[in-house]
């Protein structure tokens, strides 16, 4: 593969074209190099592929935001709501913004 152009932030631009024809290459480098992908089409960015320990770490909670959440649970009294209840108040609350 050609030099492949590289942005600031040192993610790999590629146009959705090239990813095709050289995806396990660049998977490689996502995995290998802690790199992220910028996938482009008609030269503007479309979609990104990053590594999955990246997007673990983007997509869970840490730990302080999850105990934070608890605490105000706790607080407020709806620590010990049951799924059914949570799905109740949700309903009531929709139906009320409807109106």
């Amino acid at each position: 593969m050609a030099t492949t152009p590289i942005d600031k932030r040192g993610a790999i631009m590629v146009s959705a074209l090239r990813l095709r024809s050289h995806f396990g290459k660049l998977l490689r480098r996502v995995a290998d190099e802690r790199r992220s992908v910028v996938i482009q089409k008609r030269g503007a960015p479309k979609a990104v592929l990053i590594d999955i320990r990246d997007y673990v770490r983007l997509a869970a909670p840490e730990p302080e935001v999850l105990r934070a959440i608890g605490e105000a649970s706790e607080r407020n009294g709806v620590s010990s709501l049951t799924s059914r209840q949570i799905d109740q108040i949700i309903k009531r609350a929709r139906s009320r913004k409807r109106r």
